[in-house]
């Protein structure tokens, strides 16, 4: 059957009649094999190319009604090159719009479409749907995840949305099945874009319709078309906020909003307004609420418009949210480590959900931005997460499978409920004459442990600023053809480095990537507290700051069990602490810029050991032993030593056991572990 596209006569919609204008395609009067664009007077694709390579072929190899459908698939990472969009008619911003379609994603592959907002596509992204190859069916935007549930792979599926734009109500069903319904940071739509998203998309689709029924103003209307509190976790301060619309002819210039939540209420009365026909106004309530455990509804109200008792619709004076935090377990603090790079063009993604988790989930969160081959490099940590990544931007949570950056927020909320088996706290000096930093980490366990549990500490800056070409931003968002980007679609591309700053950049960890070795011993009873240090130099062009201390306990299978997070400040206020006051010290694990090739052999050792190290420059070397507790062992000055050295250690007096082995010169020091047997 060929598309129709036709005026009916509507139902009454909130009491006011209308005319709606109704599409739908079950692909039937074309021809199989041929592109769908040149066929038909409605579809075409995202470049306005139809018949080229962004048009997709009608099949008959299946199909939900009659015997033909459309077919997506992609062997490429980033997808494509088919790209199809069937616009609306128009940019609705009121009224009711009601889509639904047929779909069909074999096991393991997945689906993709989405709705553009505006009339020029690829300026805002209204709604992203992600049929997973896990049979998840996650619904967001550039704003974040709005939906989330499951879907049948093998079979075919109708997917349908009924959306109130008056009152911002977007309702998924799934076979005819309310699934839930959300708010929607983009209240319009425009058209339909189908694109396979990645190297396992797979999937057929079928009787394409929708209606569209729009709004007659009456005089005079008050509407609430959102309320936003952001969910997070339990015990949470958050802001809240409420969208109001004038869906009558008269200016609106006062109303009162009344907010209830977990058993609290607040009004705010606001006057002196001119709110046109059709306007938006956001107002931020003046109190904030603490996010309670539990389901809980949150239900906003507006009254007294203008003076009224009552508007001309009452059915849109009242906003509805579900709130149901997360809730994290004590002391839990998640660590995310980026790979990025001022080379890539879709980092910009990665610095804005990045920036996004530290603003909505600070004290929780410990953001990493490792860079590569780009100026802020550390190669240690570089290389280290090299092992992880696929390609560029990706994200590891506690050391878990890579992801993109956009999924970081579920990743995160998955990982904070886990229980942590210890606690991390950490305390500084740090003397601002010589930049020498010290930390001491603190580890109080609330289980036993057992095995090689380890420990590395990183050190992160924010503001980072630089200069020349390498420190431009590549821009892939740049034009808003890629979507909104957290302001990265209004720059260029590259961004100049004049206009960048890097946030959250690794400028080094401690000792290594994989962390220290055995850095409890063989075990660690509940209720330990163990204490491990680390002194740094910083360069200058450091700034203090804007720095962060981030402490991480990693398990004997490379995860990260728990971790610290505090700036220097906060650190220092904590206080220094000695390792040999509440257990074992490990100090000294590594400077910024210690003796080059440092290494001991035998390692273990017998009677005798060796360590050889290079030197850059002339130095006197400080070669010191210390015994696990923290006791020194071994003291001996060299003096005036430059380039290759070999220094001979006598240890056959020493117990069977692990010391460390301490060499500073006059600009840094480093320390190895030894074992005696």
């Amino acid at each position: 059957m060929k598309m129709k596209f036709t005026l009916i006569a509507a139902i009454a919609l909130l009491g006011f009649s209308a005319k709606a204008q109704t599409f739908s395609d079950d692909f039937e009067s074309y021809t199989v094999g041929s592109k769908l664009g040149p066929q038909s007077t409605n579809w075409t694709t995202w470049s306005n190319a139809d018949g080229g390579t962004e048009d997709v072929a009608v099949v008959a190899s299946d199909s939900y009604s009659g015997s033909k459908s459309i077919y997506f698939s992609s062997t490429s990472a980033t997808g494509g090159p088919a790209d199809v969009v069937l616009p609306f008619g128009g940019v609705y911003t009121s009224g009711t719009f009601e889509f639904k379609a047929r779909f069909k994603v074999p096991s393991t592959k997945t689906g993709y479409f989405n709705f553009q907002a505006n009339a020029t596509i690829g300026q805002i992204w209204a709604l992203d749907c992600y049929m997973n190859a896990d049979q998840t069916l996650t619904m967001g935007n550039t704003g974040g995840q709005l939906f989330s549930g499951n879907y049948p792979q093998g079979n075919w599926f109708e997917l349908k949305y009924i959306i109130n734009l008056n009152t911002n109500q977007w309702k998924v069903y799934l076979n005819d099945t309310l699934q839930g319904s959300f708010s929607n940071t983009v209240n319009q739509i425009a058209s339909l874009d189908i694109y396979p998203a990645n190297a396992a998309a797979s999937y057929w689709v079928d009787d394409v319709s929708y209606t569209y029924t729009p709004y007659v103003l009456p005089t005079f209307n008050a509407a609430l078309t959102s309320l936003d509190i952001a969910n997070g976790l339990t015990g949470q301060t958050k802001t809240a906020a409420a969208q109001i619309r004038n869906l009558g002819n008269t200016a609106i210039t006062s109303f009162d909003i009344n907010l209830n939540y977990n058993g609290n209420s607040q009004t705010k009365n606001v006057t002196g307004v001119n709110i046109a026909s059709l306007a938006l106004y956001d107002i931020t309530l003046d109190q904030n609420i603490t996010l309670a455990y539990g389901s809980n509804n949150a239900v906003a109200t507006i009254s007294n418009v203008n003076g009224n008792a009552t508007d001309g619709d009452s059915t849109d004076n009242i906003k509805s949210i579900v709130i149901d935090p997360v809730n994290p377990a004590a002391g839990k603090i998640v660590v995310a480590e980026e790979g990025t790079g001022t080379w890539c063009q879709w980092c910009p993604r990665g610095a804005v959900f990045m920036d996004l988790m530290e603003t909505n989930y600070e004290g929780y969160v410990a953001p990493i931005a490792v860079h590569n081959a780009d100026p802020m490099t550390y190669t240690i940590y570089d290389a280290g997460m090299g092992a992880y990544l696929a390609g560029y931007p990706q994200v590891i949570v506690d050391r878990g499978n890579a992801f993109d950056p956009s999924q970081l927020e579920a990743n995160f909320l998955n990982k904070v409920t886990a229980a942590p088996i210890a606690i991390l706290e950490n305390g500084a000096t740090y003397n601002a004459t010589t930049r020498e930093l010290k930390v001491s980490v603190t580890s109080t366990f609330n289980s036993a442990i057992a095995g090689d549990y380890k420990m590395a500490c990183v050190l992160t800056e924010d503001s980072v600023r630089g200069t020349g070409s390498t420190w431009s931003q590549a821009n892939a968002y740049a034009g808003g053809a890629n979507g909104v980007m957290g302001g990265f679609e209004l720059l260029a591309n590259p961004v100049p480095y004049t206009k960048m700053k890097y946030d959250h950049v690794a400028r080094i960890i401690c000792p290594s990537f994989e962390g220290y070795a055995n850095a409890f011993g063989s075990s660690a009873d509940s209720g330990t507290s163990v204490t491990h240090t680390y002194t740094y130099v910083l360069p200058t062009t450091w700034k203090t700051n804007k720095m962060h201390i981030i402490n991480m306990l990693i398990n004997p299978n490379g995860g990260i069990e728990n971790a610290s997070n505090s700036t220097i400040a906060e650190a220092v206020a904590k206080g220094y602490t000695a390792g040999m006051e509440i257990g074992t010290n490990v100090t000294g694990i590594q400077t910024l810029a210690g003796p080059d090739a440092i290494q001991i052999y035998p390692n273990p050792a017998g009677n005798t050991a060796t360590i050889t190290f290079d030197l850059k420059s002339n130095s006197a070397v400080t070669l010191a032993v210390y015994a696990l507790d923290g006791k020194l062992i071994a003291n001996r000055v060299y003096e005036n030593l430059s380039g290759a050295n070999a220094i001979p250690m006598d240890i056959s007096g020493f117990a069977n056991g692990v010391y460390f082995v301490r060499l500073t010169t006059k600009d840094a020091s480093s320390t190895l572990r030894l074992i005696k047997e």
